[in-house]
């Protein structure tokens, strides 16, 4: 099938087959995907993504394999359980009756993957989609090719177009794609295209799942430690050359320990890196020329500004190449503090009271994720309980991303609905409830027509029950 209305129709028709398929049926398709990513297809995939943009094959087996593995490790030791119905209590206005849901697969379902963890963002939604007993069309991003043609010999050689199909092409694709009348669509990328997918999704009366992005902060007071602060961020904004949505988009440090913690964190990259990044194994690739010169942009356009370059900055063009970039003292409307990064350049503000670093937290939109570098319990909460994020971590980050049994997910502008393990089966599923009659109930004794003996029994029920 070349039309996409064709695979959609086909997959429509073929909706209450694969939604009627048993826990164990489920299980089986999970475990042939985990065997394709994990034995069959695995080198390939390594060789793909350093391809697309020099991923290191380890970072690759722990960002993008991983995942996947452990997503359906979890997925089939619970999902006997998730797919049982789930018994209710039945009030007592209600006698004879016993109630009940169910979940219930939504039918046929879109996922729209990124470019920056390809193989990650593609099949962690679709292991979420097998598991509630969907069918399901693939649309991958353009701009990671190779990744994008193994991933097509994975699923082609798994799954029927009927019942799981990928498709490749261009953003018209994508657009071709979203007038169609899915039942649920899974986005992954920026707030911007999100709205894009919605307002197509909302024709339909579709329900989606925004995965979106923004700029995540890290707060580091005076009671952090320093070396740890320094070493985990590092990680979480380096791995993947910063091109990760929950990313430490910036950090907002208390002016004390601001110049401190900037010659930790150049120690930190040193180990890293060495002394050039660009001869680094450890270190991939701007995904294209564009993202590039975007990049490019926001360091010059700081420099313009005034802003002093901590650490890096140097560029080169032929390979896509942004050292790990810190600056400092970034003016409020450097574009570096107005867009989100998604790149290796970490800008550094500081504050003198907590309260102003919440206060500038809440002065934009609501970030995917927020991290907290302190001791203090304390002033920890009070951050908590004064601003909103999708997730938090304290004392580390990215991390939790890989706890299978929290929710993943943004809020707002950051995104909508939530992922992984049971919250990843959930939004792919619909709850349906279900109430039985099984004798006479009291509440036929309240039919028409009315009388006064009705309306008192109408009365102490209003005041018992």
């Amino acid at each position: 099938m070349n039309n996409y209305q064709d695979i959609f129709d086909a997959q429509k028709a073929n909706q209450f087959a694969v939604g009627n398929t048993t826990y164990k049926e489920r299980i089986a398709k999970l475990k042939a995907l985990k065997q394709a990513i994990e034995v069959d297809f695995k080198d390939q995939i390594r060789e793909a993504l350093y391809s697309d943009f020099k991923k290191p094959f380890l970072e690759t087996d722990l960002t993008e394999i991983y995942p996947i593995l452990s997503e359906i490790k979890h997925v089939t030791s619970e999902l006997k359980g998730w797919m049982k119905r789930q018994k209710v209590t039945t009030p007592m206005a209600l006698l004879g009756a016993s109630s009940w849901y169910l979940y219930e697969p939504k039918g046929v379902c879109l996922i729209i993957s990124p470019w920056n963890f390809p193989l990650n963002l593609t099949f962690g939604p679709l292991v979420s989609a097998i598991a509630a007993g969907n069918t399901v069309i693939i649309k991958p991003s353009e701009l990671t090719p190779h990744t994008s043609q193994v991933m097509h010999a994975i699923i082609s050689k798994l799954f029927p177009e009927h019942e799981i199909a990928l498709v490749q092409g261009e953003v018209e694709v994508s657009t071709a794609l979203l007038e169609l009348p899915f039942h649920h669509i899974f986005f992954t990328g920026s707030p911007q295209v999100g709205k894009v997918v919605m307002k197509a999704a909302s024709a339909h009366l579709t329900s989606v799942t925004l995965e979106l992005g923004g700029k995540s902060p890290t707060i580091i007071d005076t009671s952090a430690n320093l070396k740890a602060a320094a070493t985990r961020i590092a990680w979480g904004k380096f791995v993947n050359n910063g091109q990760t949505c929950i990313a430490p988009d910036y950090v907002l440090i208390h002016e004390d320990v601001k110049d401190e913690f900037i010659q930790v964190f150049k120690t930190v990259i040193a180990s890293y890196f060495g002394r050039d990044a660009a001869t680094s194994n450890a270190y991939a690739r701007i995904v294209n020329d564009r993202h590039f010169e975007r990049l490019q942009n926001h360091i010059e356009n700081a420099k313009q500004l005034g802003a002093k370059i901590e650490l890096g900055g140097h560029v080169q063009e032929a390979d896509n190449f942004i050292a790990p970039t810190i600056i400092s003292n970034v003016p409020e409307e450097a574009s570096v503090l107005q867009e989100e990064i998604f790149g290796p350049i970490l800008p550094i503000k500081t504050y003198t009271a907590i309260t102003e670093a919440i206060d500038y937290i809440n002065s934009k939109e609501k970030p995917l994720a927020l991290y907290m570098y302190s001791k203090n319990k304390k002033q920890t909460q009070l951050v908590i309980n004064n601003t909103r994020a999708g997730s938090t971590c304290i004392n580390t980050n990215v991390l939790q991303y890989s706890n299978h049994y929290l929710p993943f997910g943004g809020s707002n502008n950051s995104g909508i609905g939530k992922a992984h393990g049971i919250f990843g089966f959930q939004e792919f599923s619909n709850m349906r409830s279900v109430l039985k009659q099984h004798t006479k109930g009291s509440i036929e004794f309240l039919f028409p027509p009315y009388t006064n003996l009705k309306q008192q029994l109408v009365d102490f029920t209003l005041r018992w029950f």
